[in-house]
């Protein structure tokens, strides 16, 4: 049994023309088999959304589907044209930001932007604090130099197309126990252009463009969090039919850094003192971005207690202020004694007064460390 197109695409009976066919562009990009290369089942999966999309994105057979189903297409003589990944022109077109690809009737189109694309880089946080450059690359469907876009080879001309006298597209009249009906579809000799090139370009065979690895650097901002991303207007995929290039997203990893805890701006690190040294007060190195610091102890202090360095943290985007450090203080109980520590710490206890272990503030642990993280 078939299942239902609307199932298969994930959009509601209620879904318009321009959501339908955005899914759609959305789960052709997944499911493309020539992208995801680690699903067995992508090409089959990719032909039922395929005739999903020839369901719906017609008004026509639409209507025939919400109130017969699948046999009403199949009594009004709908078959499915797509037969399968057998030609480049397929990839370009379902993946790489082209018209429908699957036939809708519209017949010929204009421009048509370029699709998007998007790549990773990783940066450590240090370098997401001073700002850095990366090396990015990526596999971009360029306007053929040779040919100049047109597809024809240089010096050649391009003819109306023959098949379709020049129109893009092809009809075609079915009788149906539903009345008459008109399918108009892609023109498959010149794909819906109108004229073909009398001799194709060697370079792109005919198709204007021409898929290339491309490389360069891009300046990685001081201050960006992981998981954002930076956009590149112009940098995705050339246009058809003189349409603008796509955008070129670039999703920013910033690698963990195990000396601290990043909360916006600001950055929680935490420091181990003896609790000895922590009573008697003492000198700690603490790392920071700019490396160790040298910060004092004060005599008396307690776990959880924190310790704030102004504008330590990390720069903010929007140039203000850069965010704060903050040092939780972690007071270790000493273990593994010797006899001899044993004797000493046992003698301090006994020596210790009620006055000893009053609180220097009413503020307990757990709010301390709630306070740091806030």
């Amino acid at each position: 049994m078939k299942r239902d197109p609307y199932e298969v695409l994930g959009v509601s009976r209620q879904a318009s023309e321009s959501e339908i066919k955005k899914t759609f562009r959305g789960v052709a990009r997944e499911l493309h088999p020539d992208v995801n290369t680690e699903d067995p089942e992508a090409e089959e999966k990719f032909k039922e959304a395929a005739e999903a999309y020839e369901i719906l994105s017609d008004p026509e057979r639409r209507s025939v589907y919400d109130r017969y189903g699948h046999e009403g297409l199949s009594s009004s003589g709908f078959h499915s044209t797509f037969q399968g990944f057998g030609s480049f022109g397929d990839i370009f077109d379902a993946f790489f930001g082209g018209g429908d690809p699957f036939g809708s009737g519209r017949g010929r189109q204009g421009a048509v932007q370029g699709g998007d694309v998007a790549v990773q880089v990783e940066v450590s946080l240090q370098e997401a604090a001073r700002g850095t450059s990366a090396q990015v690359e990526y596999e971009r469907v360029g306007t053929c130099e040779a040919c100049r876009g047109n597809g024809a080879k240089p010096g050649t001309p391009i003819d109306p197309c023959g098949r379709c006298e020049g129109t893009g597209e092809l009809r075609s009249v079915a009788r149906t126990a539903f009345g008459q009906i008109v399918r108009s579809h892609v023109c498959d000799t010149c794909m819906g252009e109108g004229k073909i090139p009398r001799e194709p370009c060697d370079a792109c065979q005919g198709r204007g463009r021409k898929a290339a690895r491309t490389q360069f650097e891009v300046n990685v901002p001081a201050g960006i969090a992981d998981d954002q991303r930076i956009r590149l207007s112009g940098r995705g995929h050339a246009g058809e039919r003189g349409g603008p290039p796509g955008d070129l997203y670039i999703l920013v990893r910033v690698r963990p850094d195990e000396r601290f805890h990043r909360e916006g701006d600001d950055l929680i690190s935490v420091v181990d003192v003896p609790a000895p040294a922590a009573a008697l007060g003492t000198t700690v190195s603490v790392p920071t971005l700019e490396g160790d610091e040298e910060v004092e102890i004060a005599p008396g202090t307690q776990p959880g207690e924190v310790i704030t360095l102004k504008g330590r943290g990390m720069p903010t985007l929007r140039r203000g202020r850069a965010g704060d450090q903050i040092v939780v203080v972690n007071v270790v109980i000493p273990h593994n004694l010797t006899d001899e520590q044993r004797s000493l710490l046992e003698r301090l206890s006994a020596s210790l007064e009620p006055r000893n272990l009053e609180a220097a503030d009413a503020e307990g642990l757990f709010a301390k460390v709630k306070r740091a993280f806030r």
